[in-house]
């Protein structure tokens, strides 16, 4: 799998998730300055990392967002590439028309930083094949904006289209307001665009893929991914 990174003054998680892909994949990934305009030849995954892009001055992932590489990334995405968006890359993606809907702040207005328990609600996309319908897996979130929000009508679509693959919910796969930690609408954690080729997720799986971390749930998203574009090839 050869993948990119890319990169936004600000981002401060691209190094964990080359690590991440890295040690799955087997390949060293490439990273991507911000101002390029092109994507590597031969890129079977795009990734827009976690941090803080810009400094989140204006609103989270609104500069990055009209970066050069960004209409690379658009291009790219159109044609049917894998894209993956990871906390202020779900930002990111949001605001470059990418997917819908908004990441607005938090319910409790605090900044999140702990583990959270996911349910995956489906197993048959690039994203989740490497996990079953209904696990429950542990990742970390960091984020103070992370509550996703669309109208109506566009919460319908997702839902109706099965484009939700990951909720927040207890440790034995209840999805629930107590264990909806950012007040997202229907408990979103991850979504994909119309096209099933294009991921945007608040919790950081790179961050749980070795047994020092204690746990690697984390590492079944790139692991499906792997496997996908292996059987692809």
């Amino acid at each position: 799998m050869k993948s990119a990174v890319l990169v936004f003054p600000g981002i401060n998680r691209e190094r964990d998730m080359a690590r991440a892909l890295k040690l799955i994949s087997g390949k060293e990934p490439a990273m991507v300055w911000h101002a390029e305009t092109s994507l590597p030849e031969g890129t079977d995954l795009v990734v827009v990392p976690g941090g803080f892009s810009y400094g989140d001055y204006l609103r989270c992932g609104a500069i990055a967002a009209r970066a050069p590489i960004m209409n690379a990334v658009r291009d790219y995405a159109s044609k049917g590439g894998l894209v993956l968006g990871v906390c202020n890359g779900f930002q990111i993606l949001c605001e470059s028309g990418l997917l819908p809907g908004v990441l607005m702040r938090n319910a409790g207005l605090k900044f999140i930083c702990h583990d959270v328990h996911l349910r995956v609600e489906r197993s048959d996309t690039p994203f989740t094949r490497g996990y079953n319908a209904g696990q429950v897996i542990r990742v970390p979130v960091a984020h103070g904006e992370g509550n996703y929000e669309a109208d109506e009508e566009t919460i319908k679509r997702l839902e109706g289209e099965g484009r939700v693959l990951y909720r927040y919910c207890s440790p034995d796969g209840v999805v629930d307001e107590r264990h909806n930690i950012n007040g997202a609408a229907q408990s979103i954690a991850g979504i994909v665009n119309d096209g099933g080729n294009v991921l945007g997720m608040m919790p950081h799986p790179e961050n749980h893929v070795e047994d020092i971390m204690s746990c690697t749930d984390g590492r079944g998203l790139f692991a499906g991914l792997v496997q996908h574009l292996e059987k692809a090839a």
